[in-house]
């Protein structure tokens, strides 16, 4: 069976047509990046390094990566997400796009000096399949940079009891018809998202420790990065969480080793490389 879910490629496609990511400040994107790419290993790299962007979307992250290695190739199911990212990244010269989901990537296997897949595969129906996908077209010890969303392990219950209500918001919304659920979403961007990232960077001000604020994360990021978010978070149909535990166990069954978690937000982004091919 495709490892793939149709709606959900096409809401993303609709997403990234919108949120092109050229309504953000580079300096923004490049902070973001950086948090996501911390536990990355770019001195381990070859020289002119070739590697792959799983689910680039609108490029925003293959944007930067380009400009540190030899080659990119940036692989997306959408044709209109692939679209956004090919005409903003059309002036890097090194990257090439693939219309393609995860079981049936375009490359030869053991053939990449790296991969990363940011915020994807917990959209897909098989998870785990899909990063075996992955990390099959890697070298051996090449590393592999992952970002799932987590299942707020590391939280307090009261938080996760929060996080259980605001669900049960999304599973309603995605369902909603493209128009009605992007309306909703840019509504919770601004009466939600905005009033509590304001919130918590007050409280940061004052001293406070403001790491279990809920939406503490947006309090240094754009109101166009909060309405990305929020039609991202609730209007996806498919969306699974993660423990730490369960990502490394995952990773490790895919063919990993020597992982490497970010011990900060966001949480949990990890690395590891792949084992060497008997």
């Amino acid at each position: 069976m495709s490892n793939i879910d149709k709606d959900v490629v096409e809401d993303f496609g609709r997403e990234w047509s919108r949120f092109d990511q050229e309504g953000v400040s580079t300096d923004e994107l490049e902070k973001i990046f950086s948090e996501y790419f911390s536990v990355f290993p770019w001195d381990s790299l070859p020289e002119n390094a070739v590697g792959f962007d799983l689910g680039c979307g609108s490029g925003r992250w293959a944007r930067f990566c380009s400009t540190k290695v030899g080659s990119l190739h940036c692989i997306d199911p959408s044709e209109a997400a692939l679209a956004v990212a090919e005409k903003k990244l059309e002036h890097t010269g090194n990257c090439s796009f693939h219309l393609a989901g995860v079981d049936e990537i375009p490359l030869e296997d053991s053939s990449m000096d790296f991969g990363y897949s940011l915020g994807v595969l917990h959209h897909i129906p098989d998870t785990g399949r899909g990063l075996k996908c992955c990390i099959e077209k890697l070298k051996p010890n090449a590393p592999f940079l992952l970002y799932l969303y987590y299942a707020l392990d590391n939280k307090p219950l009261w938080f996760r009891l929060l996080w259980k209500m605001s669900d049960l918001f999304r599973h309603v919304i995605s369902s909603l018809p493209y128009p009605l659920k992007s309306l909703s979403c840019q509504l919770i961007a601004l009466f939600i998202y905005l009033p509590l990232a304001t919130l918590a960077s007050v409280a940061e001000r004052f001293g406070m420790k403001v790491d279990n604020f809920p939406l503490s994360i947006y309090r240094n990021k754009s109101f166009y990065t909060m309405r990305t978010d929020a039609l991202d978070r609730f209007g996806t149909r498919l969306e699974k969480r993660f423990s730490r535990k369960e990502i490394e166990e995952m990773m490790i069954a895919s063919g990993l080793e020597n992982i490497n978690f970010r011990t900060e937000a966001p949480y949990w982004c990890a690395v590891g490389f792949r084992r060497n091919v008997a």
